[in-house]
């Protein structure tokens, strides 16, 4: 079981949208559309958002994401007639709706807690402008994250390993959030172009795309299977080719 990730929003088609879209990145995680009002309107509708609480609630506790500042304060409603036990395992981030449901997908879909999942969906909202192409380059050596970069390559602790990117797509959304959840499971720090490769939305921050480099530089007591599954990952194209 996971956390599981409410989505709130004035129109149902988007809070389906958000859903279809995070759930690419976490297919294990309950992630449940709580859109409109309850005749198919524009809106928010207390019951739908609470009845969605019930249902991506399974025991690890339940995020809830919301566009706009009346569909907050009808989620905060639902979370406040939750009873005592429920309300003490469900949060409300304050983030934006879609980076905010991608980034909470793929911490859930880890197995973090629902406090590291609501941090990871906040963190979405405070994440540098897109590096480009020129500045993904470039950007081993330097970033915005908040990381120490100490992860100097000729430290004999440290292992890193350069690719480039085959797959036409580059490191898109999906292969992101492949890369962040599997980069999360190891104990090291790692890094790919600067940024911490176990965040979906840092990594795609950095724009890669076919044809660019992509390098990763880790130290911990998983660096090395670190380097070796992202060469893997990378020649076999992020299994798209």
């Amino acid at each position: 079981m996971s956390v599981g990730l409410v989505i709130v929003s004035h129109s149902a088609k988007l809070a389906e949208g958000v859903r279809e879209l995070a759930a690419q990145m976490a297919r294990d995680v309950r992630i449940v559309p709580a859109g409109g009002t309850d005749d198919g309107g524009i809106g928010t509708s207390l019951e739908k958002i609470s009845a969605a609480i019930a249902e991506a609630d399974s025991g690890e506790g339940a995020l809830l994401l919301a566009d706009l500042g009346s569909a907050v304060m009808t989620a905060e409603t639902a979370v406040e007639f939750l009873d005592d036990e429920q309300r003490a395992r469900v949060r409300l981030a304050d983030a934006p709706l879609v980076e905010g449901a991608v980034a909470a997908a793929v911490a859930a879909q880890s197995g973090r807690a629902l406090v590291a999942v609501l941090q990871e969906a906040e963190a979405a909202g405070h994440l540098p402008a897109p590096a480009g192409a020129a500045a993904s380059a470039e950007a081993a050596g330097d970033s915005d994250d908040g990381m120490e970069d100490d992860l100097d390559p000729a430290d004999d602790g440290v292992h890193t390993g350069s690719w480039e990117l085959i797959n036409p797509a580059g490191l898109h959304a999906r292969p992101a959030a492949a890369v962040a959840q599997a980069m999360s499971d190891l104990d090291a720090e790692i890094r790919i172009n600067g940024v911490d490769a176990k965040s979906v939305m840092m990594l795609m921050t950095l724009g890669l795309g076919q044809g660019q480099t992509l390098t990763l530089t880790a130290r911990g007591p998983d660096a090395a299977r670190a380097v070796e599954m992202m060469a893997l990952e990378v020649r076999n194209g992020f299994g798209e080719i």
